[in-house]
This record gives C-alpha cells, structure tokens and sequence, in this order.
C-alpha cells in the first residue's frame, strides 16, 4: 500500500499529529506540508490533517480536498481550540467529510491543538468572541502525549 500525508499547520499543532500518523503507517509511505503536497493520484492511502478556522477545515486543506479523486480511503484528522466532542467540532468534521464524500472510506480524529495566544486575544476582545473561545484555555499543551498515542491507536486499528 502507498500512503500519503499530507498536512496544513500554522503552530506546529497538527504536524505534530502528522509525523505520528507518518510514523505509525507502515510499506511505501511520503509525508507533506500542504504547501509541497504532491497530487493525491497514485496514492491508496491518504491522510490529510488540518487546523479549524471559523467552524471549518482552513483554506488551503480545503483546497486540497478538491484534488481528491473517487476510489480513496482518506484520513481526516484536525487540531483545534474548541472543547472535544463540542458541536463546533463535530460540525466542521462534518463540512470536512462533505467535502471528500466521493472517497470509499473516509476515518477521522480530531484533538485540541494550542492556540496561537496572539490570535487568541484578538478573538476574545471582539464584542462577541466565537463560542469555542470560551474553552481555548483547555487547549494549552495541546496536542499532549496522550493525543499522539491515541492517533497512532487510530490509525494502527484502521489497519488491523
């Protein structure tokens, strides 16, 4: 099997996730920031990580999305602020799988992933901060070693 992974990261967040997802695929495999991401054509596997902004996956994986044909199993994995399990999250792992909802087989993972404190302050001193502000503070640290182990559980069970 040919894997692919490939991943938009702003903070180091969802590389980190990345490089686990990398390290755990076994046979042929490639890794890639979004900005190198070779076409997906070619590949049987691929997992595509990304950050959240404003309720969806951000503009460039989007765009990478598009370049996705039938006939894939693709991994979908997020870093964000919001609290886990939030309907802010699992509204944008929705809009993300809509957007690949031509793939075979479509898995995902999402956990907090830090964030950027300059960005953060600008978002809470608007006059009504999004509702996941309110839990970004959960997120420091983020992703943790219990986050990378629980990926590479993830992944390592797609494959059993």
């Amino acid at each position: 099997m040919k894997s692919l992974v490939v991943y938009s990261s702003q903070t180091g967040n969802t590389q980190k996730l990345a490089q686990a997802v990398y390290e755990t695929l076994s046979g042929e495999k490639e890794i890639s920031s979004i900005a190198d991401a070779p076409d997906p054509d070619g590949y049987d596997f691929i997992a595509i990580g990304f950050w959240l902004q404003a309720g969806k996956p951000d503009p460039r994986a989007s765009e990478y999305f598009s370049k996705i044909i039938t006939n894939k199993r693709l991994f979908l994995f997020a870093t964000h602020g919001a609290a886990p399990g939030s309907d802010h999250v699992k509204n944008a792992m929705t809009y993300a799988r809509g957007l690949v909802s031509n793939a075979d087989r479509i898995d995902t993972f999402s956990c907090l992933g830090e964030v950027n404190p300059g960005v953060l302050e600008k978002i809470k001193a608007k006059p009504e901060p999004p509702v996941w502000a309110a839990n970004a503070g959960e997120a420091i640290g983020h992703p943790d070693d219990a986050d990378i182990i629980e990926i590479k559980q993830v992944i390592t069970s797609l494959f059993l």
